[in-house]
């Protein structure tokens, strides 16, 4: 028997849980419960010259949507300028980065397929929001693994 179809859900601006990861705040606007497990949907706000450096997630697929700002978003062996309304996807398995090129902060939506996943992975890496906190990244690299994450070595998007 399948399970019951998820209910509507309606979220406001500014609500949804929020996490701070490697200098950026992130958001979760849908949630794997919100959606059937189908995906999860996060907004994040990343301050000039942030981003994630390069990395696999081997269990979902990835997608990126430009609100404000200029990111460099590499996909695979590519790396271009995304800016306002731009759009990118990223097969589970293909190596992707991205990093905040402009001056001032930029915003993207990131919606990754299937949900579940990096909602627990950002409960357990992600500090609850707390400015100026500086990021733990012996705590994402030990944690990622877990989450089909893999990290490569910083290369190709001029950090």
């Amino acid at each position: 028997m399948l399970p019951p179809p998820p209910l509507p859900t309606l979220v406001a601006p500014g609500a949804g849980a929020v996490f701070r990861l490697l200098g950026e705040v992130v958001t979760c606007k849908a949630t794997a419960d919100d959606t059937g497990g189908a995906y999860a949907l996060f907004a994040l706000a990343t301050p000039p010259r942030g981003g994630t450096p390069p990395r696999r997630h081997h269990l979902e697929d990835v997608a990126y949507f430009v609100l404000a700002g200029v990111y460099a978003v590499r996909v695979g062996g590519e790396t271009r300028r995304l800016g306002p309304g731009a759009y990118a996807f990223v097969p589970r398995g293909t190596v992707q980065a991205y990093r905040n090129v402009g001056r001032g902060p930029a915003r993207m939506l990131v919606l990754v397929s299937p949900g579940g996943i990096h909602e627990r992975f950002l409960a357990e890496v992600g500090a609850p929001r707390a400015d100026g906190a500086p990021p733990d990244v012996g705590k994402v690299l030990a944690a990622a693994p877990k989450y089909g994450v893999e990290f490569l070595p910083l290369e190709g998007m001029g950090r």
